[in-house]
């Protein structure tokens, strides 16, 4: 099966992605959408929170534009790339619940 097409989008505010990083993000997320062609794009969200009490964290927003509802993790971390990893692990598992869900309709009430 072919590679899906994926439109990716980044933002940040204050912190530049690297190309490691994002080639990361776009592994991840392919081998996500592997056999599957639910998952059409993915917006990664990076901002520096500028509170007293973090002063050095990171929150990080994915969203993954998924079929028939879109799938979204935030998470705040003391550097970029850890808070990344986390927010990527929850879409993860989000979506391969949301599949679940999906394919076993009948247990529904």
């Amino acid at each position: 099966m072919e590679t899906p097409n994926i439109a990716f989008e980044y933002y940040s505010e204050n912190h530049e992605l690297t190309d490691a990083l994002k080639a990361k993000i776009e592994q991840r997320i392919y081998k996500l959408a592997k056999k599957n062609r639910d998952i059409t794009g993915v917006s990664v969200a990076v901002q520096q929170t500028e509170r007293s009490q973090t002063p050095h964290a990171y929150r990080v927003r994915v969203v993954v534009y998924h079929r028939p509802e879109n799938i979204a993790a935030v998470e705040v971390a003391p550097s970029v790339q850890e808070a990344l990893l986390n927010a990527l692990d929850s879409v993860e598992r989000q979506v391969r619940e949301r599949r679940r869900k999906l394919r076993e309709q009948w247990k529904r009430p």
